[in-house]
């Protein structure tokens, strides 16, 4: 991966820092302001067609459908993907924005109504300048006021008192960390919230505990029928753990961690992954990646997407560096599909271990948040 596909991943961690005049505020009743809003062709009607790979080779079709009438809504904000020449992008939707949108984000449509803003996020030009001295809270304060001013905007035109789950990734999760312990913590819109899935994110909560860190009154999900509650992790490969400088899987706090949900077994130990991957050639961003077949064989797939069942599992650990949700892949000479799956960020050929499987975060456990989201929403309704 070259220089400008690492460097434009590090916007989630962005340090703190001064502050300029506003530009003006997005207009949000606009429909051009929207990557994806319900009864629309747009980027969360892609193609979510799926291939289950099994072990013994054999291929099956997984169709996809749009739910047709869902109870809760999803809002989504997308990690770093601009490559625009300015420090915060514009609102102008690129194919990699689509990209991710397609790949993190379109299949939640199978379970709610899909809200997906575009936003003046932080961008790849941003993340070069701290090297000349530069700080950030201006750009950084640009980016969460046009999250906060899409979530509002769907407060008041569309959610209409429905459950809502919050969907971040990276960057995104980081905002949206900042809109639930600004505007949803500890006030009447969180009893709506059904849950809020913050991947590749740091989020701090005190040293054994599941609440009182970045949110005083929103824990952590430790059953499938909780609502109200956050799924926070940063995947590594169980054989390439955080190093002693990993940007992921610990906070600065004094005596907290970063919190570690596995979306496969939520009250702890080891569950199998039911992971949806790109099955193409591309990352997040529609940059190249280095797998060219899901099989030993070299056979190529005529879905967007793949599924493995029974490749990987995954359990929330803790080392003298971080805590992390650990990633295996139980390869075998009988296994006939690959046995090293990408989601690395390498730089010149060479894997940074500090990143883990930061690209890969949210396909990991795609198919588990599904299920767990069928669980919290039949429990949420039950409870109205």
């Amino acid at each position: 991966m070259n220089v400008s596909r690492f460097i434009f991943l590090t916007a989630a961690l962005l340090a703190p820092l001064f502050a300029v005049a506003q530009p003006a505020a997005v207009d949000y009743q606009a429909d051009t302001s929207w990557l994806c809003r319900p009864g629309r062709i747009d980027a969360c009607t892609r193609d979510q067609t799926a291939t289950r790979v099994e072990a013994n080779g054999q291929l099956t079709t997984e169709s996809f459908k749009t739910a047709g009438a869902p109870p809760i809504d999803c809002f989504y904000v997308y990690p770093t993907v601009s490559r625009e020449r300015s420090m915060n992008s514009s609102l102008a939707a690129s194919a990699a924005e689509r990209e991710v949108v397609h790949q993190q984000f379109a299949r939640f449509a199978s379970r709610c109504r899909t809200f997906a803003p575009l936003y003046r996020q932080m961008t790849l030009h941003a993340l070069m300048t701290p090297a000349a001295g530069r700080n950030f809270a201006a750009e950084g304060d640009i980016a969460y006021g046009d999250v906060k001013a899409a979530w509002n905007d769907y407060l008041a035109r569309d959610n209409q008192g429905r459950g809502f789950v919050l969907i971040g990734h990276s960057q995104g999760a980081r905002w949206l960390t900042r809109l639930i312990r600004e505007e949803i913590d500890g006030k009447p819109v969180l009893a709506r919230m059904v849950s809020a899935l913050l991947m590749g994110s740091n989020l701090a909560v005190p040293r054994g505990a599941d609440a009182g860190g970045a949110f005083k009154n929103v824990p952590l999900c430790r059953k499938a029928t909780q609502t109200g509650c956050v799924v926070a992790y940063a995947s590594f490969r169980a054989e390439v753990p955080p190093p002693a400088q990993t940007l992921f899987g610990r906070v600065a706090e004094p005596g907290q961690v970063a919190a570690c949900v596995n979306p496969a077994a939520l009250a702890g130990g080891e569950g199998a992954l039911m992971p949806y991957f790109s099955s193409g050639n591309t990352d997040i961003v529609g940059m190249p990646s280095r797998i060219g077949s899901w099989l030993q064989d070299g056979r190529k797939l005529d879905t967007p997407f793949v599924t493995t069942p029974g490749l990987l599992t995954a359990e929330c650990v803790s080392n003298e560096h971080g805590d992390y949700l650990a990633v295996t892949t139980h390869a075998s000479a009988a296994d006939r599909r690959i046995d090293h799956i990408a989601g690395d960020v390498t730089l010149g050929g060479v894997v940074l271990k500090a990143w883990g499987l930061h690209l890969v975060d949210v396909h990991l456990t795609m198919g588990n948040l599904l299920s767990l989201l069928d669980s919290q929403t039949a429990a949420y309704v039950e409870r109205r």
